[in-house]
């Protein structure tokens, strides 16, 4: 079994999503930084145990009290961390009930895309301070080149280097499909249900990052998550246009919806 550790039993004000209580920071750090502690609640670690040890290997998004949205090549769960290492007060342990992947998805061809998941948790999560939900982006939206976006997770600092400790964050622009299917950027790989983010060869995701949102502050100061983070380029991490590849939610949405209100399914179900 795979345990799902929430950070936080105190009633937020509001639970609604979007809105995080701890506002994040905003700066434009090149290299990335570290988060500002449960600025990202939605964030979730996945995690394996191996020699007793809980060891994190993916990100996802919390998107509803009981449901979790991750990568389809990552299907296993931890809730609502901030320091991988520390055992934070009130942090709780919910197993997983089902794991729901796209019915597309095939891990022989990432390219392929649909790269998606949903975890459904045995129990509802209490939703806190440091624990809240992700807000869906409306159906089909698209981003233009270059809007703001922020990636979040525990991925490796750097092609082959160590996982964070702490939750980190980075800027992120969007790079549309119109420059990120360019022959030399990622060309016929990269698909119309999926987005690019970054591609400077200095800010990129990273092993660990796989599962975790791009969160993108729409026109209202509410925070979106437009992508699950996919895959990156074999050479490394941080190879200059080869952005980080993302699945596009907003392609997603109705598969979203009939998975968490399953009418006639016809999904992959792993118990």
């Amino acid at each position: 079994m795979i345990p799902i550790v929430l950070a936080s039993l105190l009633i937020a004000s509001a639970l609604g999503c979007g809105t995080p209580p701890i506002q994040p920071l905003t700066s434009r750090v090149v290299n990335g930084e570290d988060a500002k502690p449960h600025s990202w609640p939605w964030q979730i670690s996945l995690q394996y145990e191996k020699d007793g040890e809980w060891r994190h290997t993916c990100g996802g998004t919390l998107i509803a009290a009981n449901w979790v949205m991750t990568a389809a090549h990552c299907i296993n769960v931890f809730v609502g961390k901030h320091n991988l290492l520390e055992d934070e007060v009130g942090s709780k342990a919910i197993f997983p009930e089902k794991i729901v992947v796209h019915e597309k998805w095939n891990s022989l061809l990432v390219a392929l895309g649909n790269d998606i998941a949903l975890i459904k948790l045995s129990e509802p999560v209490t939703l806190s301070d440091h624990v809240q939900l992700a807000c869906i982006p409306p159906a089909e939206t698209v981003l233009s080149n270059l809007y703001p976006c922020y990636i979040t997770g525990w991925g490796r600092l750097y092609t082959g280097g160590p996982i964070a400790d702490n939750l980190q964050q980075a800027l992120m622009p969007v790079a549309d499909h119109a420059t990120c299917s360019q022959p030399d950027w990622w060309g016929f790989i990269v698909r119309t249900n999926m987005v690019c983010a970054g591609g400077d060869g200095i800010v990129a995701g990273c092993n660990g990052d796989s599962g975790g949102p791009l969160n993108c502050q729409n026109a209202q100061g509410v925070w979106e998550v437009h992508g699950i983070a996919s895959f990156v380029s074999g050479l490394g991490c941080n190879f200059e246009k080869k952005p980080t590849v993302f699945t596009r939610v907003s392609a997603f949405n109705g598969w979203i919806d009939q998975v968490k209100n399953p009418q006639n399914p016809n999904y992959i179900i792993r118990l």
